[in-house]
């Protein structure tokens, strides 16, 4: 592998003791998530409906309407993200979006009748597939499951936030006439 950096940065001999690979618990617990998922593409496809479009819908098909920002948090999707999926699902007139009236910087989203429409033809597929899943893994087992991962998420939540690490990269040293910000080098002003 080479030489790796220390924790001062600079480039050293001493080997960090990482935990085997497959035994990380961020990469067990994508690869669940992916062979998970794998079930339910296709299904979701036949509604030319992405898996990430489909959370919003679900969610949005549980409340009569919600604020973008609490939608983002409910589908675990960045407000980026859920931006281009909401402004898709729009001109697909799949949802509306609306300037809520009390503060005109929030947008309100709902579910139309032919997004409901979308969760009513894709969710007994949807719903067979769950089903499958639990009855190979054991309905009990599936409940545990999502218990253990409930309070992971709460414990994991409840822990010191992280401290900022430095880069590992050293700086490049700054040369005349170039800022050192990202981006376009400063004009000069003379």
């Amino acid at each position: 592998m080479g030489e790796l950096m220390t924790s001062a940065g600079k480039m050293g001999g001493t080997r960090v003791r990482l935990r085997s690979f497959t035994n990380s618990l961020p990469l067990a617990l994508l690869r669940a998530r992916e062979s998970m998922m794998g079930r339910f593409r296709a299904p979701l496809r036949t509604f030319n409906i992405t898996e990430q479009q489909w959370r919003v819908l679900r969610a949005l098909s549980s409340v009569e309407r919600t604020e973008v920002t609490v939608l983002a948090r409910a589908t675990c999707l960045l407000p980026p993200s859920l931006s281009r999926i909401l402004k898709d699902l729009e001109d697909r007139g799949l949802i509306t979006k609306t300037q809520d009236m009390d503060d005109l910087r929030r947008s309100i989203v709902s579910i139309t009748p032919m997004g409901l429409d979308v969760i009513e033809g894709a969710g007994p597929q949807v719903e067979e597939i769950y089903s499958e899943i639990a009855d190979a893994f054991g309905s009990e087992r599936t409940r545990q499951l999502q218990d253990l991962l409930s309070e992971l998420e709460a414990t994991i939540r409840n822990l010191p936030p992280v401290p900022e690490y430095e880069s590992a990269v050293p700086e490049m040293p700054h040369t005349e006439g170039r800022s050192h910000i990202r981006g376009r080098p400063k004009k000069k002003i003379a």
